[in-house]
């Protein structure tokens, strides 16, 4: 392989973010056959094609996805190397996870502890709903989805579930709203709860539960996000159907109590990720092996 030329590397990174040879020739001051050159010649370099046409547009392929990071990292440790030796030589590796904006943050917490406090590594985290974070997955602007719902997959997908968790459901409140010997029929049937919203697969199956057991709750919220859920059990709105992992320190500091296990009702996590031909070797140390 060639030497790699920077100045060829910057002009990548324009086209990356403009998704057009045009706009970025017009930004660079560049003919556009000169920047489309330039950005062959790098692809040849380098022995990979970096970007796919895409209707008007061009998008970035694995490779160029890969190209584009080790780009960044390259023009950031030139940016640190302005601001303090120090730094020099420690090259970080970025890990971009996209997290469900509903799920629990002790259990995205639970699957970044391996990565925190590395100095080699920057880890990136956004939310969205699933249609978003899987958008992110497919353009290969994320490495991993954390979610509680597994997507669907067909013959055209390229997804890869990773079951990571399955957590026990409880029926959670205060100390004063829980007492200490009622039952759980007599909770349901006497307490206003905090419940999931319909559509939530945890939702249907309290509502089975509570079917079988021939008792009409009354519901104080339906809340679809579980930080949310967790805030309104704090302030005793009611007792909360949620998983224990996401009132974990409230178990433990005592501000709130396991009223009563939820049997046959849990809450399963999963991991996402896209078959690629180069995985980010990050996951390797937050994946099940």
């Amino acid at each position: 392989m060639s030497q790699l030329n920077l100045h060829h590397l910057r002009l990548f990174r324009a086209v990356a973010s403009d998704g057009t040879l045009t706009g970025a020739a017009r930004t660079l001051n560049l003919s556009q056959s000169a920047l489309s050159t330039q950005i062959k010649a790098l692809g040849e370099s380098l022995g990979q094609e970096l970007f796919e046409r895409r209707g008007r547009g061009l998008a970035l392929t694995e490779a160029g996805r890969i190209a584009l990071d080790h780009a960044d990292a390259i023009f950031r440790t030139a940016d640190d190397l302005t601001a303090t030796l120090r730094e020099t030589g420690r090259a970080r590796r970025a890990l971009r996870v996209g997290a469900l904006a509903t799920l629990s943050r002790n259990f995205q917490m639970q699957f970044l502890r391996p990565l925190i406090a590395r100095t080699d590594v920057e880890v990136v985290l956004r939310s969205g709903s699933l249609e978003e974070l899987l958008r992110g997955l497919e353009a290969l602007a994320l490495d991993v989805i954390l979610t509680n719902v597994a997507p669907a997959r067909d013959a055209t997908t390229h997804w890869l579930v990773h079951r990571l968790d399955d957590q026990p459901v409880s029926l959670i409140g205060t100390p004063a709203r829980v007492g200490t010997s009622a039952s759980l029929r007599d909770l349901l049937a006497t307490q206003p709860l905090i419940v999931p919203t319909r559509e939530t697969a945890l939702r249907a199956a309290f509502d089975a539960l509570v079917a079988r057991m021939q008792v009409t709750p009354v519901h104080a919220a339906e809340v679809d996000d579980m930080a949310m859920i967790r805030l309104l059990a704090r302030a005793d709105a009611g007792l909360a159907v949620i998983p224990a992992i996401v009132v974990r320190d409230e178990l433990q500091s005592g501000a709130l109590v396991e009223a009563s296990r939820l049997d046959g009702i849990g809450e399963t996590f999963f991991a996402v990720t896209r078959e690629r031909r180069f995985p980010n070797p990050l996951l390797a140390d937050v994946l099940p092996g």
